[in-house]
C-alpha cells in the first residue's frame, strides 16, 4: 500500500471543506494533481496545497492508497467522506463529518473528532482513539437513513443523538453516552460500555442496546421479559432484556411484533423480576400523571 502524508501549514480562519483528502480523491493522480484539488472554506475555493503539505505517492486505486493527515484539523471538515476503500489515519482532532456516508475501507482517528462522525455510514471501520462528538452513526438532518452498516468503535466518551435512525451496523463505545442513544432505530446495534443518561431506546422499533454501566432514567416504555447470555463485543455474558419501545408501531414476523432490544445489567440481589416490572409500572404512571388535564378542566 503506498501512503500520502498531508500536513497542515495554514489553519483556516473559518472551517475548511475538505472532501479530497480520501484515498478515492487521490488515488492515480500525480502530487502536483493532488495539491490542485479544490477545498472549501465559507463561500470560497482554495486548493488542497495551499493548505497542506503533500508528499508521498498514492497507490493505483483507492485500495492501494493510505492517507495520513497530520496536524491540527480540529478546523477541517469532511475527513474520510464517502470513502470506499484504502486507508485514512487522522494524527490529531478533527472537526465534524468524519467518515461521512463511508461503504468501505478503514479510518482511524487519534484525537477527538466533533459531531456527525461516520453519518450515513454504510460499511468500512472508523475507529475513534478519543471522544466524539453528537449524532455518531445517525441520519442526517431531516433523514431517516443513519448508519446503514459497518462498525464503528469509539474509545472515549460520546454526546447526544448516537445511533439516531440507525439501521444497521454496529457502534461500540468504550466510555459513557450522553442523553437519546438509538432514537428512532430500525435496526443494527449499539454497545455502551460505561454510563448513560436518559432516553435509552425512545421511540426504537428495532434494533439492539447494550448498556453494561448505568442509566440514569430508564425509558418506562420498554419491558423487562427474561435474563438471557449474549455475546458483547466478543465476550459472552448474561443481561437482563427489556423489549420496546412499546408505544411505537412495530412490524410482525409469524404474527408476533418485532420489537427493539435493550440489554441492561442484571437487577441486584434481592429486587426479583416482579419488583423491577413494579418499578417501571410506576415510571410510566408517573409519566402519564405529568401529561394528564388538571382535574376538573373541560375538553375542548
Amino acid at each position: 500500500m503506498e501512503t500520502v502524508t498531508l500536513t497542515i501549514k495554514k489553519a483556516p480562519t473559518l472551517y475548511l471543506e475538505a472532501e479530497a483528502t480520501t484515498p478515492d480523491a487521490l488515488a492515480g493522480k500525480s502530487l502536483d494533481q493532488i495539491r490542485a484539488l479544490p477545498v472549501y472554506m465559507g463561500n470560497e475555493e482554495f486548493t488542497l496545497g495551499e493548505f497542506f503539505e503533500i508528499a508521498g505517492a498514492p497507490g493505483a486505486t483507492a485500495a492501494d492508497t493510505r492517507v495520513v493527515v497530520k496536524g491540527d484539523v480540529s478546523r477541517v471538515k469532511y475527513l474520510g467522506m464517502k470513502m470506499s476503500a484504502g486507508e485514512l489515519v487522522i494524527e490529531s482532532n478533527a472537526d465534524m463529518y468524519v467518515g461521512a456516508w463511508m461503504t468501505g475501507g478503514t479510518i482511524t482517528a487519534k484525537g477527538n473528532v466533533d459531531s456527525f462522525a461516520g453519518t450515513g455510514m454504510k460499511g468500512g471501520e472508523l475507529t475513534i482513539m478519543g471522544n466524539a462528538g453528537n449524532y455518531i452513526g445517525s441520519a442526517y438532518r431531516g433523514d431517516w437513513r443513519g448508519m446503514q452498516g459497518g462498525r464503528i468503535r469509539v474509545k472515549g466518551n460520546v454526546g447526544s443523538d448516537t445511533g439516531y435512525f440507525m439501521n444497521g451496523g454496529e457502534i461500540v463505545i468504550e466510555g459513557n453516552a450522553d442523553v437519546h442513544v438509538g432514537t428512532h432505530a430500525e435496526g443494527g446495534k449499539i454497545v455502551i460500555k460505561g454510563n448513560a443518561k436518559s432516553r435509552l431506546g425512545g421511540q426504537m422499533v428495532e434494533g439492539t442496546i447494550v448498556l453494561l454501566g448505568t442509566v440514569d432514567v430508564m425509558m418506562p416504555g420498554f419491558k423487562y421479559v427474561r435474563d438471557e447470555e449474549i455475546e458483547v463485543d466478543g465476550e459472552k455474558m448474561t443481561l437482563s432484556l427489556y423489549v420496546g419501545d412499546l408505544g411505537e408501531r412495530h412490524r410482525k414476523r409469524k404474527g408476533e411484533p418485532i420489537y427493539g432490544k435493550l440489554y441492561l445489567r442484571p437487577v441486584k440481589a434481592g429486587e426479583d423480576a416482579a419488583a423491577r416490572e413494579a418499578r417501571l409500572a410506576r415510571a410510566r404512571e408517573a409519566k402519564k400523571a405529568r401529561f394528564a388535564p388538571p382535574e376538573g378542566s373541560a375538553s375542548a
